[in-house]
């Protein structure tokens, strides 16, 4: 469980975030809404312990953040997938993903990494891959690699940063369910996502976040979802109901 409270950031002047807190649960699909410049980055940085310079608690698993240590694997063990990537380098994607091994050697990579790649890239259908360079991929297949070097560190709690940004309908819905498969096996994972209806058809628990604040969308009746969303998009929404979900239109 990842538990925020009373979180505060500033750049400067410029306040990000706001007293806000919340809980993430463990082995659930939590995903974070909003526009873009409303601090979702920075708090995914925060979470990361790629940023320290905040307010407020931040405890992952009843660890203070700040005392979690890279590579300490008696403590929890986090993967992060960022917005962007770009390589300029046609490393094979076997090679790419077996980077995410290194935390584990100081040295050259043992046999167990490589076959902890072997198994990874063949769950996601990726293996006839393996001797492709990274540069020549797709975008969506991309995005799998780099999917699958967070995966071979075998972390606790994934943190994904508009996993499914760019890609065709065909790789967001790949994702979305290979991200389903791992909160069944007992990753915890935390996404922020444009679209909220991908995310209201995988997600277990969701949060919109605008203001520098962050608001639980989970048991909101139909039309305070509604207000809410508009609040948070500034538009007009109807909402349309599709199975147990409601689908989010903006009104013409």
């Amino acid at each position: 469980m990842i538990l925020l409270e009373n979180l505060a950031f500033q750049y400067g002047k410029n306040q990000v975030l706001h007293q806000l807190s919340g809980i993430f649960p463990t082995a659930k699909l939590t995903v974070v809404l909003g526009r873009n410049g409303t601090g979702k980055s920075t708090l995914f940085n925060i979470i990361a312990g790629l940023e320290k310079r905040y307010s407020g608690l931040v405890s992952i698993n009843g660890i203070d953040r700040r005392v979690i240590k890279l590579g300490h694997r008696r403590q929890v063990r986090i993967g992060f997938l960022t917005q962007f990537h770009q390589s300029t380098f046609p490393f094979h994607v076997f090679d790419v993903v077996l980077t995410g091994r290194s935390a584990f050697t100081r040295f050259t990579p043992r046999d167990t990494d490589r076959a902890c790649v072997e198994r990874i890239l063949k769950r996601f259908q990726l293996w006839h891959l393996k001797d492709r360079p990274y540069t020549e991929l797709s975008g969506g297949e991309r995005q799998l690699v780099l999917l699958s070097r967070v995966l071979v560190q075998e972390p606790d709690v994934i943190l994904l940063d508009e996993p499914t940004n760019h890609l065709d309908l065909h790789y967001q819905v790949t994702v979305m369910q290979n991200l389903r498969q791992l909160v069944k096996e007992g990753t915890t994972v935390i996404a922020v996502m444009h679209d909220p209806n991908l995310a209201f058809l995988y997600g277990d628990h969701f949060f919109a976040m605008h203001g520098g604040n962050l608001q639980s969308l989970d048991n909101l009746s139909v039309e305070d979802l509604k207000r809410v969303l508009e609040t948070t998009y500034r538009l007009p929404l109807s909402l349309l109901p599709h199975g147990e979900v409601s689908l989010i239109v903006p009104t013409s």
